[in-house]
């Protein structure tokens, strides 16, 4: 991969954390759930709300993080620790879309279920790029591969698995913190489980061929 081919794809990869972020915004502000990778930071978010949505986030990926270097030990690779840096961009921008969003009024539930179906859009119009740029991972799809790999299971099965853990995880912290009352999972995370992956396979569908054809081509 030549260095032009590198830095477009890292560049696009960027571009894919802003709309995932951005995504985590609509559903957030919609305050139906959000997705179930982001369910354990959000429930943190409303116990204390003194650290932001996006820092929240940064420490439940660099807890991810530490969790594959526990689990690969060795066989981690010392590239996968970009995904620090990209952690940290990725909860900036979330607080940055939280900020954009804030401006949008959510004044009944119709319009609560239409954030979070633009967010789920949105959401699934990042990963896409991210899939397509194929680079690096995410702290949370690298943990589950790092998982699949180590037990010898399918990936997507392992996803499955790590996506009822991270509900019944923010479950149980919200019962923990809120007397027995759920708070931040709700049908939002349901379906953003349902549809994130659908709209994901929607867009890397119409968007692989043109994109891959950029950035292979060595021309800027």
């Amino acid at each position: 991969m030549s260095k032009t081919e590198t830095a477009k794809r890292y560049s696009l990869f960027i571009i894919s954390l802003f709309f995932a972020a951005l995504g985590v915004a609509f559903t957030k502000r919609g305050e139906l759930g959000v997705s179930p990778i982001s369910s354990v930071a959000n429930g943190m978010n409303c116990k204390y709300p003194s650290l932001s949505m996006g820092n929240w986030l940064i420490i439940w990926n660099c807890v991810l993080i530490l969790g594959q270097i526990l689990i690969l030990r060795k066989n981690f690779q010392l590239i996968q620790l970009l995904q620090v840096p990209l952690s940290f961009l990725f909860g900036w921008f979330t607080d940055f879309g939280m900020w954009l969003v804030s401006y949008l009024p959510v004044p009944c539930y119709p319009v609560r279920l239409v954030m979070v179906a633009v967010g789920i859009i949105v959401l699934g119009f990042g990963i896409s790029l991210a899939v397509i740029a194929n680079v690096i991972m995410n702290s949370g799809e690298a943990f589950v591969k790092a998982m699949a790999d180590t037990i010898h299971k399918e990936f997507g099965n392992v996803k499955i698995a790590f996506d009822i853990f991270c509900v019944v995880l923010a479950l149980l912290l919200s019962l923990l913190f809120f007397d027995f009352t759920v708070v931040g999972v709700r049908e939002g995370t349901i379906l953003s489980a349902l549809f994130t992956g659908v709209t994901v396979k929607f867009y890397t569908r119409r968007w692989k061929e043109p994109l891959e054809g950029i950035l292979f081509s060595d021309s800027l």
